[in-house]
């Protein structure tokens, strides 16, 4: 058993790397989120602040800065931040997820049930997605996990000690995120083993010790970030992690319904939620019978009689979701340290399907590699050139255009001939599979949405965002201000403006300020038509002419870029 698990612990590794790792610099930042992030890592190389670096100017991090720590210390060695850095944490953080729940769940359950989740783990949109992005989310998420992993094995131990991986691992997450990295771990395994019998009293005590332990270093931190920042800082803290869990910031930030996380969680295990739907048409319901009240009973009579794992998981899955259903501000990564364990009851009922229901699992291969075969006609439909622009109409038809030009001249080399032809050959990897075991049935059946992400990453979405980033736009305002500050002007003056260059600013290595923070005598200033007169009304002092017409929309403010020349008049 322990060579089959190190066994597979190698071939999960493997697929980690290259899933994850192998095209993670492949795509340029597209989103102003990714270099929203990369940008204090940036700053802290360039500055040598470490503890509360200022970026963009005049902004400080709105979260606490172990993610941005991952990636300047990943970054050391080549001595500057690139996509492939930016991202790596994230990355490293889902490929921990995967390897620790596969060791977690096989030393306690199946080792073939324990490997299969965690390739579901690898496999669904959502935690893939993270775990490609330079976003805090995953390592935030993987800091929880691990941490619920420890505090578990901790309870095996009947509470003795102090579970200083636990301690370190949600000390990681508060400095990630902020409290709720201490709170959720603390809270599910407290609820765990109360239900499991153990004394409330002990219970309190104990998980107070550690709470209190997992907060010290991150209380270091933030008595170092309030020593440098002051009551600015306090007020960023006090409403990030008070007034957003509260529903009263200063602004709206992911305001949704307590429903919007059923969605995503629907959403976000696309494509394993086609299984779970098309497989509700097949297996057999029970009869509800009896009255509430023996209902509840029959509830209470299942969970006490469920194995530790399964209730451990449960809670897991169940409180981390209602507590994200409480505050106003909601978003789909938000629930990522729930994708673990779900992915687990997920794979028992896979196992289930395949041998109860082999048909349902070998139907689900089959439209999988059916949509693959159909990306792939369109693929080489717009390669041989036989799609026309006409298609597409709305505000949105340039940017498609420039998507399909991009598939369709876009050199495909070696590695984007493999990354193409992955999904259609594991698809038929598959189909061929019909006469193995059923544990070899359900491997191949995942090794179809695995090629379909290694084809994506490889490939085609690398080659279509890229149309989109303002990296085009930073090279041309370096050649013409190759050194000192580049300033930009937005005519948006609130509190929290996303109106920011964040692409434009990481590409210029955080050279990048606002305007009206700094009214420079001269120089050059990133803008857009609609924000001109608001300048030239703000700013009647000032000189300014038209530089560059980037003709490009910007992938942060969505605004078509172009440069000024500006100069002032009269000293005010």
């Amino acid at each position: 058993m322990h060579k089959q698990i190190n066994r597979y612990t190698l071939l999960l590794l493997l697929a980690c790397v290259v899933s994850l790792i192998v095209f993670l610099g492949n795509a340029w930042f597209n989103t102003k989120g990714e270099p929203r992030e990369a940008v204090v890592a940036v700053s802290m190389l360039k500055y040598g602040n470490w503890i509360l670096p200022v970026n963009n100017g005049v902004d400080i991090a709105y979260k606490p800065p172990f993610f941005h720590w991952c990636i300047a210390a990943l970054s050391l060695l080549q001595g500057y931040v690139s996509e492939f850095t930016a991202r790596l944490p994230s990355a490293l953080a889902l490929t921990a997820v995967a390897i620790t729940g596969f060791r977690f769940y096989a030393r306690r359950t199946s080792a073939d049930v324990a490997l299969l989740a965690a390739i579901i783990t690898l496999t669904n949109f959502e935690l893939h997605r993270a775990g490609t992005n330079c976003r805090v989310d995953m390592v935030l998420c993987a800091a929880m996990v691990l941490a619920l992993y420890s505090l578990y094995r901790w309870s095996e131990r009947g509470l003795r000690g102090l579970p200083l991986a636990a301690v370190l691992c949600m000390s990681a997450a508060f400095l990630t995120k902020g409290p709720v990295g201490v709170v959720l771990p603390c809270l599910v395994t407290f609820v765990y083993m109360w239900i499991r019998g153990a004394g409330f009293l002990r219970l309190v005590w104990k998980f107070a010790l550690v709470a209190i332990a997992s907060c010290v270093l991150p209380v270091c931190w933030y008595v170092a970030a309030w020593t440098q920042g002051g009551d600015t800082f306090l007020e960023l803290i006090y409403e990030e992690n008070v007034l957003r869990f509260l529903g009263k910031m200063s602004y709206e930030s992911h305001v949704n319904p307590w429903w919007y996380n059923v969605v995503t969680v629907v959403a976000g295990y696309v494509p394993y939620t086609l299984l779970v739907v098309m497989s509700l048409f097949v297996i057999k319901y029970k009869k509800v019978k009896g009255r509430p009240r023996e209902w509840w009973e029959k509830f209470r009579t299942y969970i006490r009689e469920m194995d530790n794992v399964r209730l451990f998981s449960l809670l897991a899955t169940v409180l981390i979701f209602v507590f994200y259903c409480i505050p106003k501000s909601k978003r789909s990564v938000y629930l990522l340290p729930i994708y673990p364990f779900l992915a687990y009851f997920l794979a028992e009922y896979m196992v289930y399907l395949a041998k109860r229901h082999l048909r349902t699992l070998r139907a689900f291969g089959y439209v999988l590699f059916a949509l693959a075969l159909v990306v792939f006609g369109a693929f080489v439909a717009v390669r041989a050139g036989a799609v026309p622009d006409t298609i597409f109409s709305g505000k949105h038809a340039a940017e498609n255009i420039a998507f399909m030009r991009a598939l369709e001249t876009q050199p495909l080399g070696f590695t984007g001939i493999i990354a193409i032809a992955a999904p259609l050959v594991a698809g038929v990897v598959f189909i061929m599979s019909r006469r193995r075991s059923l544990m070899a049935q359900v491997y191949t059946l995942t090794a179809v949405p695995f090629a379909v992400f290694f084809s994506l990453d490889g490939w085609y979405t690398a080659t279509v965002l890229n149309t989109k980033s303002d990296i085009g736009v930073a090279q041309q305002i370096n050649r013409v201000v190759p050194t000192g500050d580049a300033y930009w002007f937005s005519k948006k003056i609130e509190k929290v403006d996303p109106m920011r260059p964040f692409t434009v600013n990481f590409y210029l290595n955080d050279r990048v300020k606002p305007f009206d923070d700094f009214l420079p005598k001269s120089g050059y200033v990133l803008s857009s038509d609609d924000d001109m007169p608001a300048f030239k009304e703000r700013h009647p002092e000032y000189d300014i002419a038209e530089v560059a017409d980037y003709n490009h929309r910007s992938c942060d403010t969505k605004q078509w870029y172009k440069l000024y020349k500006f100069s002032r008049q009269v000293d005010k």
